[in-house]
């Protein structure tokens, strides 16, 4: 049920595969499902939630989704499912894990291009389509795509 429930930003992916929920209790009659957004203040939260619920009830009579803050999401959480996805989509995912800084402090790391897998790429912006990722190019393809940066 929960598994079937995309992420609205990224529609290819589930709210798991993204690492979102961090999981599902039944509480007296009600199945409560917790959800760690992206970040704290993700305009898509509501709907997810929202989601989640007609989920769970085309299954189950009662449902609630209940919002976790703390610990904050990281990329870490994101299955390696995700990573393939991002990949055939033409989004480049996180590269490392979320303990190194390097690429949010302007310290750039290789991005291999998910198009053609160069790692001749360059850096066109620290900032795409959202914050949590970096705008690229590629220079032996020529192609434009974003990387999801480690948070």
């Amino acid at each position: 049920m929960v598994r079937t429930v995309n992420d609205p930003e990224l529609p290819y992916l589930t709210v798991e595969e993204m690492g979102m929920v961090r999981g599902v209790s039944l509480q007296e009659d009600q199945i409560v499902v917790s959800l760690t957004p992206t970040y704290s203040g993700c305009p898509a939260t509501d709907v997810i939630s929202e989601d989640i619920e007609k989920a769970v009830r085309a299954v189950e009579a009662n449902a609630k989704v209940e919002v976790v803050l703390s610990p904050a999401w990281t990329t870490d959480w994101i299955l390696p499912s995700a990573y393939v996805k991002m990949r055939e989509h033409g989004l480049a995912p996180p590269e490392g894990r979320s303990a190194d800084r390097a690429f949010l402090m302007g310290q750039g790391k290789i991005i291999p291009c998910p198009r053609c897998q160069s790692k001749n790429t360059t850096m066109i912006s620290a900032f795409g389509s959202t914050a949590c990722k970096a705008h690229f190019k590629c220079n032996d393809c020529l192609e434009p795509f974003e990387h999801f940066k480690c948070i």
